[in-house]
């Protein structure tokens, strides 16, 4: 029985700072909230970390009511010279514009600047003050275009503002699961490894979808491959799931079948019509978040014997997650994009 339920990220962020802070007292308050998050008993934890059943729960209620900020509370306040109103604000415009791994270099660059010093755990305490946390930096495409970005929000933001009735969107792109494994994160006993099986991985599955923001419908084929003729196979799937609908909108990345001439004589005789993203833009992609929830609940540590099984437990999945997985549909798949 878990002692403390954290997510994933939170424990990996006491991970993280519990190895930024150097004075012994505070170390131990986040070990404790670490253990416990991970499954420790009281009695376990006071064996580990010598301390009396009394002080951890301490610890936790500390956490509970004031999270981080209450596990770092410490004498360093009123000691620590600091900085005035102004020097606070520069710095924290210094910090959003550049990228510091350590502490250490932060109290060297405050030093420098405003002559001032900190200890590195001085330093931790006032960076979460400020909003600061350690984490790892995201991957972005290299080559993306942020005003391109925001040039197709603004557009998409019109067309879903002017929708008529019988009018509809949707985002299109393709997944390619293999019958295999894909190791992920989970609770496992500390000290121990967990094992999963794994498969040849030289059988997969070639999905080519469509979703709807506006009322979160799926519609997903399976193909030989995925090229021009299946996806005019796919958009001829849902013109005829859609007899009442004049008009099609649909949001698709640059992939070359997309502008294949025998899709664009489709084209021209259907009421579907085509909206490009940016290039190299799969964060503008709605779809890409439904393909992560689906890896999510279907495919991370997951094993199945047989193919079979495997494809029956993927399209279990779409063709039900819009009731089973509801919430975090509602979550996940809203329409605030993130540009790079």
């Amino acid at each position: 029985m878990l002692n403390l339920k954290l997510s994933e990220s939170e424990v990996q962020n006491l991970i993280q700072l519990h190895k930024q802070i150097k004075e012994k007292r505070i170390a131990y308050r986040i070990n404790a909230i670490i253990l416990l998050a991970q499954g420790f008993t009281y009695p376990e934890v006071e064996k580990v970390l010598l301390l009396d059943d009394r002080t951890i729960r301490r610890y936790r209620d500390l956490y509970l009511k004031k999270g981080i900020e209450g596990l770092l509370e410490s004498n360093y306040k009123g000691r620590q010279p600091k900085l005035t109103d102004q020097q606070e604000k520069e710095f924290v415009d210094h910090l959003e514009k550049n990228l510091y791994a350590t502490a250490l270099e932060i109290c060297k660059y405050i030093e420098e600047k405003y002559n001032i010093k900190f200890t590195s755990d001085g330093m931790v305490i006032t960076l979460h003050r400020l909003g600061f946390s350690y984490k790892k930096t995201k991957i972005v495409p290299s080559k993306a275009d942020r005003e391109k970005q925001e040039e197709f929000v603004k557009k998409y933001e019109e067309l879903k503002n002017n929708l008529k009735p019988n009018e509809k969107v949707y985002f299109m792109d393709g997944v390619h699961p293999t019958h295999n494994v894909m190791p992920s994160y989970g609770w496992i006993k500390k000290g121990e490894d967990k094992e999963v099986k794994s498969n040849t991985g030289r059988q997969r599955i070639n999905l080519n979808g469509l979703y709807c923001p506006l009322d979160n419908e799926i519609i997903i084929r399976d193909d030989n491959t995925i090229n021009s003729q299946s996806t005019i196979k796919l958009l001829q799937e849902i013109e005829k799931k859609h007899p009442e609908l004049d008009k099609i909108y649909v949001i698709r990345d640059n992939a070359r079948y997309y502008t294949a001439e025998i899709v664009k004589d489709f084209l021209e005789n259907s009421k579907i019509e085509f909206i490009a993203l940016p290039s190299y833009s799969p964060n503008l992609n709605l779809i890409e978040r439904l393909w992560k929830l689906f890896k999510k609940k279907t495919l991370y540590n997951k094993y199945y014997n047989s193919f079979l099984k495997f494809k029956n437990a993927v399209f279990d999945f779409f063709e039900n997650c819009g009731t089973r997985f509801k919430s975090e549909l509602k979550s996940l798949m809203t329409e605030k994009f993130h540009i790079t």
